[in-house]
């Protein structure tokens, strides 16, 4: 047997098979787990042993599995030491793309997610979409010559953007946000341009999927991200599902009121989460105290100082960010909470006015085992969630791929 050079992104709309649902199920429990014995996938996909065998026979030959010794079993004395399966990382590869308001960002990964390509353009997106995707195009094409992937092992191509994005992930909501992107249709542009199938998630959604996956919430059920960057969302797990909403824009932390009588907002609000707790609002903050222009870029070195006034304006943003989180955790009773953007980094001067709001407006039951910590993948939790969005269909895509 050899395996059949196919063109992965081609497949997502093939018809499933019963015999196709048995390779989706091996694959996927293989997807959600780095190694696995032929004992666990039959536990975990309800499939017969002999299936899973069968199963597993043609997915080896197709080199879209290997198998290997389990770790720990080296020691073994007697019998035939256990063997582990895994997915084959190179049979496949997806690309993310961040999409932020001062720069394009993309990563080429394996189907497992490493990351084996990643480059950043600074720029002013907000204004540019063309100069946006044009760069956009240019890092993929990078990406796939420097490591030298052939595009048809791409399974596809997902794109985070600092704005929400509608339920059907086809149309962003730039009004006020991404004013030059008003009426752009990204998924048609990136694919026309790329030749890829193209998903496009908002960028707290993509926070949300990276950490679960790959970061602090792995395994976590019931998680919220919040994303503190010039931007500030949330992005939402519940019982292992996204939360999405009607439209697709919930979420939206950013733009809950705080101050009714506050600061005018980008929305059209006064007084929103945004105006408060965002570090172009304490950069402002710090501006108007001390007389200067006071930049974002600064804020980290001021922390690291033991600025007072800075450390009180951070204070200050975390008991916003309790409030605004505390009624967020009485709707949905999360069992995580996972601190990221570029406010993240003043860690407990954040963190521990979040959790005093938290415990003070909260019922005991909804916050005695919650846990509040930050993000393990910092900056690159965005387009790393992104290239997770296309690794979601990997078992589907991967299961219709054939062996001759």
């Amino acid at each position: 047997m050899h395996t059949t050079q196919r063109d992965l992104s081609t497949e997502t709309d093939s018809p499933i098979s019963l015999t196709d649902l048995g390779r989706v199920r091996v694959l996927r429990a293989l997807a959600e787990h780095e190694q696995l014995s032929r004992s666990e996938i039959v536990s975990r996909t309800g499939l017969a042993r002999a299936t899973v065998s069968s199963i597993i026979y043609e997915l080896i030959n197709g080199n879209l599995v290997r198998e290997s010794t389990a770790a720990g079993a080296a020691g073994a004395r007697t019998g035939r030491p256990p063997q582990a399966l895994s997915l084959v990382p190179e049979s496949a590869h997806a690309l993310g793309l961040d999409i932020a308001h001062d720069h394009v960002r993309a990563v080429l990964t394996d189907v497992v997610g490493t990351v084996l390509w990643d480059q950043t353009r600074p720029m002013a997106v907000d204004g540019d979409p063309e100069r946006a995707l044009d760069t956009a195009v240019r890092l993929i094409d990078s990406a796939l010559a420097d490591v030298g992937v052939p595009r048809e092992k791409v399974l596809g191509l997902g794109a985070g953007f600092a704005c929400p994005v509608d339920k059907d992930r086809r149309r962003l909501h730039a009004e006020g946000i991404m004013p030059g992107w008003v009426g752009v249709q990204p998924v048609d542009e990136l694919a026309g341009r790329t030749g890829l199938p193209v998903q496009i998630i908002n960028d707290a959604n993509a926070g949300v999927l990276a950490e679960r996956r790959f970061g602090a919430a792995r395994g976590c059920d019931n998680v919220v991200y919040l994303r503190l960057s010039s931007g500030i969302g949330a992005g939402t797990i519940c019982d292992g599902r996204i939360l999405l909403g009607h439209g697709g824009v919930a979420g939206e932390l950013g733009h809950v009121i705080v101050e009714p009588h506050g600061t005018l907002c980008r929305c059209g609000n006064r007084g929103c989460l945004e105006t408060i707790a965002s570090p172009p609002a304490i950069a402002g903050l710090l501006s108007r105290s001390w007389g200067r222009e006071v930049s974002t870029d600064e804020l980290p070195e001021l922390l690291l100082t033991a600025d007072r006034g800075t450390a009180r304006a951070i204070e200050d943003a975390g008991a916003a960010v309790g409030s605004v989180l505390a009624i967020t955790v009485m709707m949905l009773n999360p069992e995580m909470i996972v601190i990221g953007g570029d406010l993240a980094a003043a860690r407990d001067t954040l963190f521990d006015p979040i959790r005093r709001k938290i415990n003070r407006n909260t019922m005991v039951c909804h916050a005695e085992a919650l846990r509040i910590v930050p993000s393990e993948l910092g900056d690159s939790a965005g387009v790393r969630g992104a290239a997770a969005l296309v690794l979601e269909g990997a078992p589907e895509v991967l299961a219709l791929s054939r062996t001759s």
